[in-house]
């Protein structure tokens, strides 16, 4: 007697192609360039109070939800773009001696005012910062924790040397070294040469190794 042969096991058919969910397009970097753009253009003409996420969807030729899908609002936008540009993340000097390390910070620094940034988003937020206690406190993040690291850092090593003592306050350092340099390259726009940096490296370790009554 024959048997009929076995049923073939059932094959399971092809699981449908996922399509992604909606909203997890890859944002386009050409687009994300374009907006950033779009935001400095806005800034240097209308200012930080003025400017709105429609005028910088307009001036970047995209629409408003471009502009949302990567920042919130303006203020996180405008703060993404000097975050850019912040030195935060670079090594502190380590050159061996406290003015080389502060000559250090200095061409550091003098090459991130050079930014574009530096000049059209920074003192307008400055501005806005003495009205605004929200962007004082993002502006003050985003500015100085880079900053104050590299200086804490510089003041740490030269107490290990014996070129200061203990207790020099690295603010005091950071704003013998930067606040001269701010002054000079963005406010007053003079040019800041080789030369220049040398002689306020000079002056700012004369500031922190002088005696204090």
């Amino acid at each position: 007697m024959t048997t009929d042969p076995a049923p073939a096991a059932a094959v399971p058919a092809p699981a449908p192609a996922r399509r992604p969910p909606a909203g997890a397009a890859v944002l386009r970097e050409d687009v994300t360039e374009a907006i950033r753009a779009a935001v400095l253009e806005e800034l240097a003409t209308v200012g930080f109070a003025r400017m709105s996420i429609e005028g910088i969807a307009r001036r970047a030729g995209v629409g408003k939800t471009a502009v949302y899908r990567r920042w919130k609002s303006k203020l996180v936008l405008v703060l993404d773009l000097v975050a850019a540009f912040a030195v935060d993340g670079l090594p502190v000097p380590a050159t061996g001696s406290l003015y080389g390390d502060v000559r250090a910070l200095l061409e550091v620094m003098s090459h991130v005012l050079r930014h574009p940034v530096a000049s059209a988003v920074i003192p307008d937020l400055l501005v806005e910062a003495a009205r605004n206690p929200e962007i004082a406190d993002a502006v003050r993040g985003a500015l100085l924790e880079g900053q104050r690291r590299m200086a804490e850092g510089i003041v740490s090593d030269a107490v290990a040397r014996g070129e200061l003592p203990v207790g020099v306050d690295a603010g005091r350092a950071l704003d013998l070294a930067i606040g001269p340099l701010y002054w000079r390259q963005v406010v007053v726009r003079d040019a800041v040469t080789g030369g220049y940096l040398d002689d306020l490296a000079r002056s700012v370790v004369a500031g922190l190794t002088a005696p204090r009554s």
